[in-house]
């Protein structure tokens, strides 16, 4: 798949989430995976700290049928600041928030 814009990109995260086979991590290498693209296609990265929870999951619910919900977060929440450690280790905690069982 096609990785040039934002669109494409997003669209190559939802097939991912939908093909990859393990429920455990899937959530996590998923989303490390999708700010590598964003960094090296877009000069973007996710703030994840500014994606609640349930906002995210019911996106990524939709997403094989609608990615709008999901785009809007992302889109809302990317950020230039591709560099900072700090940006990307609170995005590992995140994805460990977003896999809690409430």
């Amino acid at each position: 798949m096609p990785e040039r814009t934002f669109d494409e990109i997003t669209d190559k995260y939802v097939e991912m989430n939908v093909a990859h086979p393990f429920m455990e991590g899937n959530g996590r290498s998923a989303r490390i995976w999708l700010d590598l693209i964003l960094k090296n296609r877009l000069k973007k990265c996710v703030d994840w700290s500014k994606i609640g929870k349930t906002d995210y999951i019911s996106a990524m619910v939709l997403s094989p049928v609608d990615s709008s919900p999901l785009k809007n977060l992302l889109e809302n929440a990317l950020t230039d600041q591709i560099d900072s450690r700090e940006l990307f280790m609170k995005g590992i905690d995140y994805s460990y928030y977003y896999e809690e069982i409430d």
